[in-house]
Parts: structure tokens; sequence; C-alpha cells
């Protein structure tokens, strides 16, 4: 079930960005992070516009929590942070792209990142 932001308080993203995002029904927009030295992606997290103002704004991942309700800082309980070091739209502006500097694991489970643990087997034609 997705949730949606809620109650908080009007956002200080700038207008002309503000603008450009395509946000899915419940506000938010899925924000890639990816290692910005290697390529490596990280993790995908979610992020309405005052998660992706605080993100601009302060040097380091916020994101908005669908199953806590509440914005989280990457790092701030587990010190895993992500310093930002760039943030693009896509060709869409329905997607953030993250690069930043990942302290240590970026998944929840410990792991470096949330895609190495379940690579699927390619059964098709390359």
């Amino acid at each position: 079930m997705t949730s949606t932001p809620g109650p908080v308080p009007a956002s200080s993203l700038d207008p002309a960005v503000a603008a450009r995002l395509k946000r899915g029904p419940d506000g938010l927009v899925p924000a890639i992070a990816q290692q910005y030295d290697t390529g490596e992606v990280l993790m995908l997290g979610w992020m309405d516009d005052e998660a992706l103002h605080r993100t601009l704004t302060t040097g380091r991942c916020t994101y908005w929590s669908r199953s806590r309700q509440e914005y989280w800082v990457k790092g701030d309980t587990s010190g895993h942070v992500q310093r930002v070091k760039s943030v693009a739209l896509d060709c869409d502006a329905d997607t953030v792209l993250v690069k930043v500097d990942q302290t240590g694991a970026a998944c929840h489970t410990g792991a470096r990142t949330c895609f190495d643990e379940d690579v699927l087997p390619l059964t098709g034609p390359r």
C-alpha cells in the first residue's frame, strides 16, 4: 500500500524545479542513489518536494519513508551517510538521480547496495 506524505509544511523547493517534477499519485518521485565515482547503483528511495529541497540544500540525502510516514536523512541513525555530489532529473522529470559518496552500507540489510543480493538469471538471448 502506498501512503501519501503528509501533513508537511509547504516546501521551499525552487518553484521552477517543482513545476518540472512529475510526481506519482502519492506526491512522490523515485530517487536513485548512485556512487559518484564508480557508478555503482546503491539504492532507491522516495522524495517529495521537501525531501528534494533538503537534499539540495543540506548536502545529505533526505527521503520520505512511506512506512514510517516521516522524513529520514540517510545515515542519521546508522552512520551510513550519503554525501551529495550532484542531483539530476531524468528526461521525463519523474525520477531523481542523486550521485553520492556513500559511507558504509546503503541497504538496510547491511549490504553495500540493495541490488547485489538477488540477481536474477537471464534465460533469453543477449
